[in-house]
């Protein structure tokens, strides 16, 4: 395979026009000799290409005539609305929450990878309702290309924006993009620089203003202006462009993006005078719908959100529709009809993707193992200390090497809105007190150890065993902390200092940049790490401890025992679960 990449302003020049396939409006790939060639986030145009292969391809074709719609989609489908009454919809609050979960350690985005995922579901939704062909009495004088004007906001809507603006450039839409004021940002200094490099014009609003109505300029516009952390009252130029989309301005068919800009992100326009805010044609939510969303009585309502793992939906327990076939959004509503010819066709996606889903779910139902190596009885566990069984079982568990880490627990802990939450953390020592663990104090987990109680669970599967311990919470003592804080590796001493645990990080380079400035800091090693004020051990002090045996049919052993206060004065009670 013959791999190339050139930058934009030398491509044509070195590969010459004729040698360059014409992609479909909708499609990112186009197939026949797999070809590949989008232009990517740095400006660079990049192209694969491969012998003929047979393959059956879905390719979108818009005709000239003005009687034809599109007969099939692949980037950007439109699927048949997906019911927006069952879907999610998220206040500013969890919007926010979702971002940084979105943005945090575990998961990694971005916010430029973000930004290029939002840009590209925008344009492929504008283009499921608005092709990039003018047909019939929407052509007029001679004109083809739908006009479409982008306006850009300062902040990550406005990035949003000036992303589809590139991409509808490259469906083949006739694009301007108006940004009054400008991000002076590594991220968005690059958007500009990519849209120049096509030849979009950036206009000036004050231009805009003066040649008229805003549908005398344009087929279609882009409202990208404000997203759901905006509040107060747009200021200059931004209050008079918001008024020119206005009702009784007669504007075009407008696109909101996630949020129709000068909206509540929560009330929508319920509260605003009639002929105050925007009333957009298009919606396009991104991630989840906001609870605005509600408010929206436009044409065409669009989810672009596939980006979203299962980490963030299980989390925060959002309903998202599926996308159909290889779309990057979803109808979900509006008082509109989308095209037939693309309803019909997505429809037959959702129930080919509801198909596969089934069939995954058939799978995962069907894991099972039989439990066969071991029982329980009473007579065993009858006048013992529990925690002297756990000794047992826990010292079976390391020499049998059950796992390279029999000590990590699964940790649950609840905040003050009763909500749970659970992570793996390892079991630093345990004796007749209970069992020990160190952590961050300032961390999620410490915020809600602060609550007084805790649990936590055991699973060698190897043995087939189990262990779960219920009981309350108190920091050890300084002199604990700082002892074992001491018996760790240097490196893990200057982690504990490096890490604000559970707050949101810029990016992986700025946490390895405070990392390199700590370790020159200690660099020496004749003089010993302090332990962070924010940093120590907690101690569960047991109230129930159960002990879990798998056996056939489901009929697992379970001998629990129970006390209703951590105090060796009170005694401890066995009995049996049923399973």
């Amino acid at each position: 395979m013959l791999h190339r990449t050139l930058p934009c302003s030398a491509f044509q020049a070195s590969l010459g026009r004729s040698k360059l396939p014409h992609y479909p409006y909708l499609s990112a790939n186009l197939g026949l000799l797999d070809y590949i060639g989008r232009i990517n986030q740095n400006s660079v145009c990049s192209i694969s290409y491969k012998k003929p292969v047979k393959r059956n391809l879905t390719i979108l074709h818009t005709a000239a005539s003005s009687t034809t719609t599109p007969t099939a989609t692949t980037m950007s489908t439109t699927a048949s609305d997906a019911g927006s009454g069952s879907i999610s919809h998220l206040s500013q609050t969890d919007a926010i929450a979702v971002d940084q979960e979105l943005m945090g350690p575990v998961l990694g985005f971005s916010v430029d990878q973000l930004m290029e995922l939002a840009g590209l579901s925008v344009a492929c939704a504008l283009a499921a309702e608005f092709p990039p062909e003018l047909q019939g009495e929407e052509a007029v004088a001679g004109t083809h290309r739908r006009r479409v004007l982008v306006f850009a906001g300062p902040g990550n809507n406005g990035g949003d924006g000036l992303v589809a603006a590139r991409h509808l450039h490259h469906f083949g839409y006739d694009v301007k993009v108006c940004y009054p004021k400008p991000t002076d940002k590594p991220l968005y200094n690059g958007l500009v620089k990519q849209i120049s490099s096509l030849g979009i014009p950036m206009v000036n609003w004050s231009d805009l203003h003066a040649a008229g109505p805003l549908s005398d300029q344009a087929d279609v516009v882009v409202d990208a202006l404000f997203g759901f952390s905006f509040t107060g009252q747009p200021r200059p130029p931004f209050d008079a462009i918001i008024q020119a989309l206005l009702p009784a301005a007669k504007p075009p068919p407008i696109v909101s993006v996630d949020i129709p800009s000068g909206w509540h992100v929560e009330l929508g326009d319920s509260e605003a005078a009639p002929g105050t805010t925007l009333l957009p044609d298009m919606l396009v939510s991104l991630t989840a719908p906001k609870l605005c969303a509600r408010y929206f009585k436009g044409a065409h309502h669009y989810l672009g959100g596939r980006f979203v793992p299962p980490a963030v939906s299980n989390r925060f327990h959002l309903r998202l529709p599926a996308y159909p076939g290889t779309s990057m959004c979803v109808r979900i509503g509006g008082a509109g009809k989308s095209a037939p010819t693309v309803a019909a066709i997505t429809a037959k996606a959702v129930v080919a993707a509801a198909a596969t889903t089934m069939a995954v779910q058939a799978k995962v139902a069907d894991m099972r193992i039989s439990y066969e190596r071991g029982g329980l009885q009473e007579a065993d566990f009858e006048g013992r200390d529990p925690l002297q069984v756990f000794d047992e079982w826990f010292k079976a568990a390391v020499s049998g090497k059950v796992c390279e880490e029999p000590n990590a627990i699964s940790l649950a802990t609840c905040d003050s809105g009763g909500r749970p939450s659970v992570r793996v953390v390892l079991l630093k020592g345990y004796d007749k007190r209970g069992f020990v663990f160190y952590t961050n104090y300032a961390s999620r987990k410490g915020e809600e150890l602060a609550g007084g109680y805790a649990a936590f669970s055991l699973y060698w599967e190897k043995l087939q065993r189990q262990i779960r311990v219920e009981g309350v919470v108190e920091k050890v003592s300084e002199q604990e902390s700082t002892e074992y804080f001491h018996s760790r590796p240097r490196g893990s001493q200057i982690g504990a200092w490096v890490s604000n645990q559970s707050q949101q990080c810029k990016d992986r380079t700025d946490l390895e940049a405070r990392n390199v400035e700590l370790q020159q800091r200690y660099s020496d090693e004749s003089q010993s790490v302090p332990k962070p004020p924010h940093w120590g051990g907690y101690l569960i002090r047991p109230t129930s401890i159960e002990f879990w045996q798998g056996r056939p049919s489901r009929l697992h052993d379970r001998i629990r025992f129970r006390r209703a206060a951590p105090s060796d004065m009170d005694p401890w009670v066995m009995e049996r679960l049923q399973p």
